[in-house]
């Protein structure tokens, strides 16, 4: 018997657990250092396609413009003619300028050398992709609404379809639409990102 009384098999068990313990906590730490490795990567890879693609959309809808002749008419079509179009355009461009700056902190704050880094930081990191995701989401609907009606017009109202004689700005514009959509995406990839982050951050504290 030992001296507290218990068998000498249960010592030893005992024993050869605590020894193995900390070898356990280091694989669990070394694991949860390469995921957040690879959940750092996918933020930066996705947040500068987010700002690629919303830059593309704004570039594109402020350069979509075409003018043309109708029965000694001229028609001049420009986004800016259209509220819906230009609260498009702000959105994108307003969504590009914070991707930008969330890029930049995210970068400062999980650098080895960076700053040390807010433990809510995830979270105001969701609030922001949230935000984002739903002004450009806002700005996708406005311009799809306009785009529709002038491509198929409504009868209901007597509105005409324009892009029969307005080929050239109806296509940048539906290219425009696109890349937004595509960052849009990106957005809603980084929100579930964010909030993985967020509950794995939650878990490690409440475990360490």
């Amino acid at each position: 018997m030992s001296p507290l009384g218990s068998p000498p098999g249960l010592a030893i068990q005992a024993s050869i657990t605590s020894m193995a313990n900390p070898e356990i906590k280091v694989n669990e730490q070394n694991l949860a250092g390469k995921s957040s490795d690879v959940s750092y990567g996918a933020q930066i890879c996705l947040r500068i396609l987010s700002i690629a693609t919303t830059l593309a959309a704004t570039s594109v809808m402020v350069t979509c413009r075409q003018s043309i002749t109708v029965f000694g008419i001229r028609i001049d079509a420009r986004y800016s003619y259209s509220s819906a179009l230009k609260f498009f355009a702000l959105a994108n461009t307003i969504a590009s300028a914070f991707s930008m700056m969330s890029l930049i902190l995210l970068i400062v704050f999980t650098h080895p050398r960076g700053l040390r880094k807010p433990s809510n930081f995830f979270f105001f990191l969701f609030l922001h992709d949230l935000w984002m995701m739903s002004l450009v989401l806002a700005g996708c609907a406005a311009a799809t609404a306009v785009g529709y009606v002038g491509k198929y017009g409504n009868n209901h109202t007597g509105w005409m379809p324009i892009c029969d004689h307005l080929g050239k700005f109806c296509s940048k514009a539906t290219a425009s639409m696109a890349f937004a959509y595509v960052s849009l995406l990106l957005l809603m990839l980084l929100t579930i990102l964010t909030a993985r982050n967020i509950q794995q951050h939650s878990g490690i504290a409440l475990t360490s």
